[in-house]
């Protein structure tokens, strides 16, 4: 069998206007054989850099395919374990480009080293945005106009799915006010796209329990493919007493890290919808343990996919072997110049937004690291939210 050893791990910041994305390089002392990862974590990249560089004295020297191995290492050798979302997203990253590297050594796409595709195409949503939330409470709905022209242009452009933030920041316990401002910008996006497209609305987890289970029975009417942290993750339970109070389906777990927390969402049956982050989660290796739970329990898995393009790549290959999976997010316009630091292995249709298999080895991207080089870090914009009355909110 032939030896080889991990020479060194890399990353490489390259600024994209709403986050940086973090990029991981493992690179074997085989010639020309490295991989490529994604560790984007928004407002912690120095934090996450500082990692993969801490974590990454365990694997020097070591056999990149040993992957479960190296994950357990990752995971578990340094006392803290890997469940925080710096280090969760440090593994991750790393995780992406050992498979990456694994699939270019035997010379196949990833979802071949894990049994073949399982479908022929994977479908494709956008995210149209939140509106003026920020001016919530100055507004008189005139928001519901603005969220049907961005659903009739996201139907333009092929999209049969789409996913908004069309419910706002609320305190503890409001009036109807907001209830009613969502409805009415749900209302507005079915009226202008028809019964036929599928519909998702993200709460960002903004509301309280108690204001989480009045938006979902709000919108229930408008039959959402699926409503989206209606209150904080750590709340389980009120998730829970959430999906059973309505017929829309529950999505969660996006702030979610390695499989132990998925777990107890499969075990209180508080969602329909699995979103786990496999940036975040814990990579590839981490998301394959998530989704074969979900498959257990009957759960779909639709991963949340804001960042890069090599999260996008190991969402989509992660998609072609996994049974439960339905839809996979898209971020297709966040910087004009995403072509010409990636080329991507998958093609996408532009007609109806689906994407047949990579057909590349390993996970199908190749960067270019002097392009990469011209969007330098950049400190992201902190978010704020303040409510009416000074207090903190949820972003």
């Amino acid at each position: 069998m032939l030896l080889m050893k991990i020479e060194r791990i890399e990353t490489h910041v390259c600024n994209a206007r709403m986050r940086n994305w973090v990029f991981v390089k493992v690179i074997t002392d085989q010639p020309g054989l490295y991989g490529w990862g994604e560790a984007t974590l928004e407002w912690h990249t120095r934090s996450v850099v500082g990692a993969v560089e801490d974590i990454s004295q365990l694997l020097i020297g070591e056999d990149p395919r040993r992957i479960e191995h190296l994950w357990q290492m990752m995971f578990r050798q340094h006392f803290w374990h890997g469940n925080g979302i710096v280090r969760g997203t440090a593994i991750s990253g790393i995780d992406l480009a050992l498979w990456d590297i694994l699939g270019k050594f035997h010379g196949v796409p990833v979802h071949q080293l894990w049994g073949g595709p399982v479908r022929d195409h994977i479908r494709l949503y956008c995210h149209l945005g939140g509106g003026r939330m920020e001016d919530f409470y100055e507004t008189d709905c005139s928001d519901a106009k603005r969220f049907g022209e961005l659903a009739q242009e996201a139907v333009e452009d092929g999209f049969t799915a789409f996913k908004s933030m069309a419910v706002p920041p609320t305190m503890p316990l409001e009036g109807t006010r907001p209830v009613r401002y969502a409805a009415e910008c749900v209302e507005a996006m079915r009226n202008a796209v028809g019964p036929d497209i599928d519909i998702m609305v993200d709460c960002h987890a903004r509301p309280s329990p108690r204001m989480g289970l009045q938006f979902a029975k709000a919108l229930e009417p408008y039959d959402l493919y699926f409503f989206e942290e209606p209150c904080w993750p750590e709340s389980i339970d009120d998730i829970a007493r959430i999906q059973d109070a309505v017929k829309t389906p529950i999505a969660t777990g996006e702030r979610l890290i390695t499989q132990h927390a998925f777990r107890e969402l499969l075990e209180k049956r508080a969602c329909s919808v699995l979103q786990p982050d496999i940036t975040h989660c814990g990579g590839l290796s981490e998301a394959r343990r998530i989704s074969a739970m979900a498959e257990a329990y009957r759960v779909a898995v639709a991963p949340h996919n804001p960042q890069g393009p090599v999260s996008t790549a190991a969402s989509i290959e992660l998609g072609f072997a996994t049974p439960s999976y339905v839809i996979c997010e898209s971020v297709h316009n966040d910087v004009p110049w995403r072509d010409d630091v990636v080329q991507e292995g998958f093609k996408v249709d532009p007609k109806t937004r689906t994407v047949t298999p990579n057909t590349l080895p390993g996970l199908g991207v190749e960067l270019d690291e002097k392009e990469i080089a011209k969007h330098p870090f950049q400190q992201e914009k902190l978010q704020r939210v303040f409510y009416p009355d000074g207090a903190v909110g949820d972003w």
